[in-house]
C-alpha cells in the first residue's frame, strides 16, 4: 500500500497560481489551513446576518476599532488569532 500527503500551500503558493491564472474569475475559493477549499455562496439570511452584526459592532468600538466584513485576511503561520500590523497578535480574550 503507498502512502500519499497532501499538499499544503503557503499564501505565496496561492498568490502566485493566482496569478499564473489557475483561478477563473469565477472560482470562489480560499486557502484555510494550506488547502484551498471552495467557498459556499452568500444567501439572503447571511447577508442580513452580516449587515445587522456590522451594524451592532459599529456602536460597541466607535472609536476604538476598525471593522470589515468579509474582506481578505492574512493570519500568522502559527496561530489562527489575526495579527496586526505591526505584526502583533490581537487580543481575542
Amino acid at each position: 500500500m503507498t502512502s500519499t500527503t497532501a499538499k499544503r500551500f503557503t499564501i505565496e503558493d496561492y498568490h502566485r497560481l493566482a496569478e499564473l491564472g489557475f483561478f477563473t474569475e469565477d472560482d470562489r475559493v480560499e486557502l484555510i489551513r494550506g488547502e484551498i477549499m471552495q467557498m459556499a455562496a452568500k444567501g439572503t439570511a447571511h447577508t442580513n446576518c452580516c449587515r445587522d452584526l456590522l451594524e451592532e459592532l459599529a456602536g460597541l468600538v466607535t472609536g476604538r476599532a476598525k471593522l470589515q466584513c468579509q474582506d481578505p485576511i492574512i493570519l500568522s503561520s502559527n496561530s489562527e488569532r489575526p495579527i496586526t500590523k505591526d505584526k502583533e497578535f490581537l487580543d481575542t480574550a
